[in-house]
């Protein structure tokens, strides 16, 4: 007997597109586009699945889990949404669906979820907290998507997660999130840096310190594994972690258990670790400034923040956020004009969040009327650093021997998968400058209309991604 799916979506062409490959998978699928008609089709029948999408014609499908689940209380959820924040993928967390896809999502991943889902469920069901709205995660770009259904798969549980990126990126805020949202959030959060503390008190700063355990030690001090004992330990910069403090960390990790420095007795903590680095721990480790043990201790669930450059289309909900923030902290109230948000998303910003914080803050103080535009923005923004012409043929040629470097070996596609890998940068830039438009892209490549149009499919690149919303 062939499976059966409820879908609820009231994008006809997204139910259509959903019910065909579901169909071709052998699902008996049925459609409806509302909270009211899903709610009467329950009633007369069961499913095995169930698709919907968060905002419907009558209501909001993900706040209404609850009476899915009083009818049929192991049908597992699988939740779609074009609300693609970090509150609606905790809140699909919290409602225990079985998997979030953001739109647009990849059919075959969600085909794939959908067997999944029947093959294992029942799904348990339980209590859902409210989420903490205020995080500033923000970003609705498929790489920040990405890293929000990290986040959610990691918040019922203690895994040791690394959170690796450039600086300014904001990897303590991932850290945030994961405490505050989930089981820990009761227990005290503890953040220490790494590469802020002498080498020669970074095990007492972590483990602490009986009195008369070297010179200066006039008292006992507690640790930061001590203070963050219920809660969570972040370890910012763990790559500036010196050998001998990185042998008892690896121990406190294996076993639980703390020794102060000069201490005698063993001490039992319950800490999550959250560790995170900008650094690359393969080359440290293949030099031996980095254990190999100690990394695959840490890198039990990774989490890589992407650099701002790649995504680019967050840098206007980033700029109001902090145009707000600005305010809220005093500084004159101010709007940013939407040749500004154009205009700062061709910058490559080597700080990241970071940087443009600041620049925003600058902005907001500096700016002579409440509507910041791109003239005002070029008036105020130092100029960007770029490399001479020979400085960027060694960059791309860099790029391009390690991307050989790590995927040169498998015969039959070397040709065409190295274009692809440079294609698909190139293609997305156009659509960035163009806004996604298509004959205006092919233009500034010096293409052909319809060779755009078939490499962004052979390419598997979304132009509507790149359309922005005025």
């Amino acid at each position: 007997m062939a499976h059966s799916a409820l879908l609820v979506e009231d994008d006809r062409g997204i139910a259509t597109v959903i019910t065909e490959a579901l169909r071709d998978e052998g699902f008996d699928v049925t459609a409806c586009d509302s909270i009211s008609r899903r709610d009467a089709i329950l009633a007369e029948r069961a499913f095995d699945v169930m698709l919907t999408d968060v905002i419907l014609t009558d209501g909001d499908g993900l706040a209404s889990i609850d009476a899915v689940r009083d009818v049929a209380p192991d049908m597992p959820v699988i939740v779609l949404s074009a609300q693609n924040t970090l509150d609606t993928a905790v809140r699909a967390s919290d409602s225990h669906a079985f998997e979030y896809f953001p739109k647009p999502f990849d059919l075959d991943d969600l085909t794939q979820a959908v067997r999944q889902a029947v093959a294992n469920r029942p799904r348990p069901s339980g209590d859902a907290n409210e989420p903490d709205t205020e995080l500033p995660l923000i970003g609705r770009s498929p790489a920040m998507q990405g890293v929000y259904r990290m986040i959610t798969r990691v918040l019922r549980n203690d895994l040791t997660v690394l959170v690796t990126g450039e600086s300014g990126t904001g990897k303590e805020l991932v850290a945030e999130a994961i405490h505050q949202l989930g089981a820990r959030k009761t227990g005290p959060f503890v953040a220490v840096n790494m590469a802020a503390i002498p080498h020669d008190l970074l095990e007492s700063e972590l483990f602490g310190h009986e009195r008369g355990a070297f010179t200066g030690a006039v008292s006992q001090q507690i640790g930061k594994f001590e203070q963050a004992n219920g809660g969570t330990l972040f370890l910012d910069e763990i790559g500036d972690m010196p050998a001998e403090a990185q042998t008892r960390l690896l121990r406190a990790l294996q076993s639980g258990r703390i020794r102060r420095v000069g201490g005698r007795q063993e001490i039992g903590v319950d800490v999550r670790i959250i560790a995170a680095t900008n650094r690359d721990l393969g080359p440290m480790i293949a030099s031996g400034s980095f254990r190999e043990d100690l990394y695959y201790r840490l890198n039990v669930v990774p989490i890589h923040l992407p650099p701002l450059r790649e995504r680019a289309e967050d840098i206007g909900a980033l700029v109001r956020h902090f145009l707000a923030q600005a305010a809220s902290e005093g500084l004159p109230r101010r709007q940013i004009a939407h040749d500004a948000v154009a205009q700062l998303a061709t910058r490559q910003w080597p700080g990241n969040v970071r940087e443009l914080r600041n620049v925003v803050f600058r902005l907001a103080l500096m700016a002579r009327d409440e509507v910041i535009d791109a003239p005002t923005l070029i008036d105020s923004l130092p100029a960007e650093r770029h490399a001479d012409s020979g400085e960027a043929e060694d960059g791309f040629e860099a790029a391009l021997r390690g991307w050989l470097a790590a995927n040169g070996t498998t015969p039959g596609n070397l040709y065409h998968g190295a274009l692809a890998a440079f294609e698909k940068p190139l293609f997305e830039h156009a659509l960035q400058q163009t806004e996604g438009n298509q004959l205006r892209a092919a233009q500034l490549l010096g293409i052909n209309r319809n060779t755009l149009r078939k490499r962004l499919a052979d390419l598997q690149i979304a132009p509507e991604r790149f359309v922005r919303r005025h």
